[in-house]
């Protein structure tokens, strides 16, 4: 029953607010019109923010303009904003700076910051960093904290003053201690890499609680990187996210990125491609290079997103162009494939080229790839050492093996087995299947290195088991002999058969061998002719002389010497002497 009452009361209360704000103006406006400069600049303010009469830009642009001609600098700093702003006025910062500079000169800290900014920036004004410091020192001296600030960020990036992170430190200092958040964000900053005081992770965080506790985007994120990483406080991935999230919705790129990491890795929250997207996105369109070559990386692998490799090349293309490494090598694959761009080898070259230049290992190797093949470059066995060398020596294991093969077979720099061996041996220790294998080659002959079966049995057998069915087929061969280990014609039928079924024509002869002989496994003529003609329709000349064979034995097929004619001549024309014997007995 008192709900009416209390509504009563609160409209009161609003009309009698709005009658005392409606005689302030009218107050206002009366000392305005009789030449009061105060009263001029407090009624540009009043029609500014709309406080007691209707908003409107034009006619605070009237009144701080009658209180700037007669010198009053709050209304000059006012008159200014307005046109840096381009409110009530056409947008000029020439005429900025001429406001902002009469106020300054009458020693208003708030122009003389306004001012520093705009010498900073070259606007309305030539840029110029010694005369931001000059304007920024004089209001920083007053205790303006903008201003303290501003001088500490040139102090900072050693701009128009010799750079000194205690000074940039000590001013930050001042305008943290009145509670300004970008201060206390950069004094987190410094305390955080040890710049202009000792490192400091607890005492980083600190402050940059304080700024982010006042809503400070940067002090935000920089907060939940610590959180991240577990820096001056404990690991906590779901504090990190929570940080990221407040700065991520205030716009800020990095937050964004760092949020859709963390969705895509499921960090501190149930992982979501979907999200993840959502807010790489967000940053790419801001222009975050990471964001960007994240987001293309989830249109090539259809993550969050329909696949689209158009897509894809879009947004590696705008992270690329920034100069991003990585970006700049997947853009160089997608021309090389042709995946979502027209397939061009020298636009690959190009694209490898920025990336390697950064030093990029898996750029670098492409790079020399395509010199040593002269695809989209001229060739160049020269340059593609040098690129290869340059990834190897990072430890990269493909140019490691690249640049074996280089010493090998003497491309490009004279032949060196014992170099072969030692750059294949580093990409072997590494995990690298082809030069596990060659190792066992060199192994197997004695080059660079003394002969051993044992230990070409051990480098085929480290490949053979990552698939490489070069080692597979050697390894077979190894068991079938009784080299560097005990003879085993099963071991040597299993390895043949690993290394057949991924379409290797020696092993898919010799495992015909097997069954034709009943080696390691019961003996099958139709096994026989299955796999000789695997091997034989891939053009192999000892397999197409086995089943011309099999077809004239009639073994394991109709006996047919038409077919059997037919195989002689194909291993014939590649100058099988058998065959060509065979052949001629068949009187073809």
């Amino acid at each position: 029953m008192f709900q009416p009452l209390r509504w009563c009361l609160g409209l009161l209360a609003l009309c009698l607010a709005l009658t005392a704000g409606a005689q302030d103006f009218e107050r206002t406006k009366r000392a305005a019109q009789r030449g009061s400069a105060k009263a001029q600049n407090e009624l540009g303010l009043m029609y500014e923010s709309g406080r007691g009469v209707a908003q409107s830009d034009a006619e605070a642009l009237r009144w701080y303009r009658k209180a700037a001609e007669q010198g009053h600098a709050d209304a000059q700093t006012n008159l200014g904003w307005m046109y840096g702003q381009g409110r009530g006025v056409a947008q000029s910062d020439a005429e900025a700076v001429k406001w902002y500079r009469k106020a300054a000169q009458q020693g208003l800290a708030r122009a003389q910051h306004n001012l520093g900014v705009m010498y900073e920036k070259g606007q309305g004004v030539a840029q110029s960093d010694a005369e931001a410091v000059r304007w920024y020192r004089k209001a920083a001296e007053q205790g303006l904290a903008d201003a303290q600030t501003g001088l500490g960020t040139m102090y900072d990036d050693g701009r128009g003053v010799a750079q000194s992170d205690v000074e940039a430190l000590r001013w930050y200092r001042k305008a943290a201690e009145q509670g300004f958040a970008k201060a206390q964000s950069n004094i987190g900053r410094m305390y955080e890499n040890g710049r202009g005081v000792t490192q400091n992770y607890a005492e980083a965080v600190q402050w940059y609680s304080k700024a982010a506790q006042q809503g400070l985007a940067e002090a935000q994120h920089n907060l939940g990187m610590m959180y991240y990483w577990g820096r001056g406080v404990a690991k906590s991935h779901a504090e990190a996210m929570e940080w990221y999230r407040k700065a991520a919705q205030q716009g800020n790129a990095q937050a964004q990125y760092n949020l859709g990491v963390m969705y895509a890795k499921g960090q501190g929250v149930a992982q979501s491609h979907a999200e993840s997207v959502l807010w790489f996105r967000k940053a790419a369109e801001q222009g975050l290079a990471d964001a960007q070559f994240s987001l293309g990386v989830m249109y090539e692998k259809g993550l969050g997103v329909a696949q689209n490799d158009a897509e894809a090349v879009q947004w590696y293309r705008k992270a690329a162009e920034q100069g991003l490494a990585h970006a700049q090598f997947s853009l160089g694959v997608r021309y090389q494939k042709g995946q979502g761009v027209a397939q061009s080898d020298a636009e690959a070259v190009k694209w490898y080229g920025k990336a390697a230049e950064q030093g990029l290992a898996d750029a670098q190797t492409n790079l020399g790839v395509l010199y040593e093949k002269g695809q989209g470059v001229a060739q160049s066995y020269a340059d593609a050492k040098q690129w290869y060398r340059k990834a190897a020596e990072q430890g990269f294991a493909q140019a490691q093996e690249n640049l074996g093969v280089m010493y090998y077979w003497g491309r490009g720099v004279a032949k060196n087995h014992a170099e072969a061996m030692q750059w294949y041996r580093k990409a072997a220790q590494q995990g690298n299947a082809e030069a596990q294998y060659n190792l066992g080659v060199m192994h197997e002959k004695g080059q660079g290195v003394a002969k051993s079966y044992a230990e070409a049995v051990q480098w085929f057998r480290k490949a053979a088991e990552q698939g490489l069915a070069d080692a597979q087929f050697n390894l077979a061969v190894m068991y079938e002999q009784g080299q560097g280990v005990a003879q085993s014609d099963a071991e040597a039928m299993q390895w043949y058969r690993k290394a057949a079924e991924q379409g290797l024509a020696d092993a898919q002869t010799n495992l015909g061998v097997m069954y034709e002989q009943g080696q390691g496994v019961a003996q099958s003529d139709a096994e026989a002719v299955r796999w000789f003609r695997k091997a034989a329709e891939q053009g192999f000349v000892t397999a197409q002389y086995n089943l011309g064979l099999m077809y004239k034995r009639g073994r394991g097929v109709a006996r047919d010497e038409a077919e059997a004619a037919r195989w002689y001549r194909k291993a014939a024309e590649q100058g099988h002497e058998k065959a060509k014997a065979a052949l001629k007995a068949l009187g073809k």
